[in-house]
């Protein structure tokens, strides 16, 4: 009895000392974090590959045609102003007076021609009765000419005098152009963002092949869309009337609704960066203008598909596509199972075949240790 309960000790310690070891040398469970397979929404997107920026739908760099010192300007920057409003005036006085003078000048001509035109009237008045006399044989054949032509001579002048009416309304016409090349004038109605110059300053335009800063910057404040570069790779898929999701930094948790509306028809190389396509999305509803500034940075995610009805996981806990890991809270262990994707976006991808509403599936799949089969230990479902 004694040697029975002497090896019974014995065999008990053995048992607790290999247990010991085995549950030193069992490997940790992998700490993973899940997610449930879900039903809903799915939809494959493209977004921008840099920041895109809010623009105005019209912007203009003003510069007035001719260069002379500022003698009035009216503006400030950050002024709205209306589309005909002054923006900047060169001094003009000596053509304003010029302008006076050509329309003096047409004034005068103008009666000039009036009277040249009345006497040509009574020449040719008395050349009739001349000549009505004459068939009386009353008068002579020489008298009767030189009033013919006396009528025709006046007629002459009365026409000259009234284009020399014309040239004098023309050089008005000429006067007022050169006068209105002084006067920078609002071809929109916006805001004005830059001012480069002060009363009394010097301006000059811009010669030819050399760039200068305009002399003011105007920018339409009531229409907005945003540019954005695409990746060669996604642009492909792209069409115009697409619909889009506008994000901005400046407005984190909201979205606008847009549309695209332009897609660049080239791409854009630039050294050590990769290739894009420029695309132009509008904002939908015009309302939303209201809070936007140009310049603000932007991002576009342009919708290509969308399914109302689909399982679908996490896009980051698929891997090359095609696999997940899925946890088996019973078991306490993952699988990695192939499945078969479908419309897929930056946040959530399709699952078309190989999984179940409600199995949850690992999302941090670079977790070190992580294997087909491996122990593990959930550290909590992100929601």
């Amino acid at each position: 009895m004694r040697r029975w309960l002497r090896w019974l000790g014995v065999a008990v310690l053995i048992g607790t000392v290999a247990f010991l070891i085995w549950a030193r040398m069992r490997p940790e469970p992998v700490e993973v974090v899940v997610r449930p397979v879900l039903r809903g929404k799915v939809e494959q997107t493209v977004a921008n590959t840099r920041a895109g920026t809010v623009k105005a739908c019209r912007r203009a760099k003003l510069s007035p045609s001719i260069g002379g010192q500022i003698g009035r300007l009216p503006i400030r920057e950050g002024d709205r102003v209306k589309a005909g409003d002054l923006l900047l005036e060169i001094w003009n006085e000596d053509l304003a007076a010029q302008l006076i003078l050509a329309e003096r000048e047409e004034k005068a001509a103008r009666a000039q021609a009036e009277a040249a035109c009345l006497s040509a009237g009574e020449a040719e008045r008395q050349a009739l009765r001349t000549q009505q006399l004459r068939q009386r044989q009353v008068g002579t054949v020489e008298e009767a000419d030189r009033a013919a032509t006396q009528a025709r001579a006046l007629r002459a002048q009365c026409e000259a005098a009234r284009a020399s009416t014309l040239m004098s309304a023309a050089r008005i016409d000429v006067a007022r152009a050169s006068l209105s090349r002084t006067r920078l004038i609002a071809p929109f109605s916006g805001v004005v963002a830059k001012i480069e110059g002060e009363l009394n300053e010097y301006v000059t335009p811009s010669p030819v092949g050399v760039q200068t800063p305009p002399a003011v910057d105007l920018i339409e404040d009531d229409c907005f869309y945003v540019s954005a570069p695409i990746d060669e790779v996604d642009a492909a898929a792209v069409r115009v009337g697409m619909t889009a999701r506008i994000s901005l930094d400046a407005f984190k948790d909201r979205r606008f609704a847009g549309t695209v509306r332009r897609i660049a028809p080239f791409v854009l190389d630039v050294e050590k960066q990769a290739r894009t396509v420029d695309i132009e999305a509008s904002f939908a509803d015009e309302g939303d203008f209201g809070d936007l500034l140009a310049g603000y940075s932007a991002d576009v995610e342009i919708i290509l598909a969308s399914k109302a009805d689909g399982l679908y996981v996490p896009t980051e806990a698929v891997i090359d596509g095609r696999q997940v890991y899925v946890y088996s809270p019973e078991k306490r262990i993952v699988q990695k199972v192939e499945v078969v994707t479908g419309l897929a976006n930056w946040a959530v991808t399709e699952i078309v075949s190989g999984l179940t509403e409600g199995q949850r599936v690992v999302v941090n799949v670079d977790k070190p240790g992580l294997a087909d089969g491996v122990a593990a230990a959930s550290g909590g479902e992100r929601p």
